[in-house]
């Protein structure tokens, strides 16, 4: 039983509640959080890239998952003028 709470605390997506509040997003906040599943943290142009959606698509979507608590941000640790975003655990 208790491999089933670790892996949810590693992993947001295997979160009910988590998925619950990403059903209410639009499509492309779905697929910027996917992506961020796969390999994060990314900033908002790695995003833009990997997702193959336009920039401000990727901004809009980052501001409603930030609304909805389901994506962190930090500062790059390469580049601190950027910000890099994972999913909140």
């Amino acid at each position: 039983m208790s491999t089933t709470t670790e892996d949810a605390t590693s992993d947001p997506m295997s979160d009910p509640e988590f998925r619950e509040r990403l059903r209410e997003l639009p499509p492309s906040a779905k697929l910027v959080a996917k992506v961020l599943e796969g390999s994060s943290p990314l900033s908002q142009g790695q995003l833009a890239e990997e997702s193959l959606l336009p920039d401000r698509t990727v901004r809009y979507a980052l501001n409603r998952l930030e609304e909805a608590e389901l994506v962190g941000s930090r500062h790059s640790f390469h580049d601190a003028r950027k910000q890099v975003y994972f999913l909140a655990n």
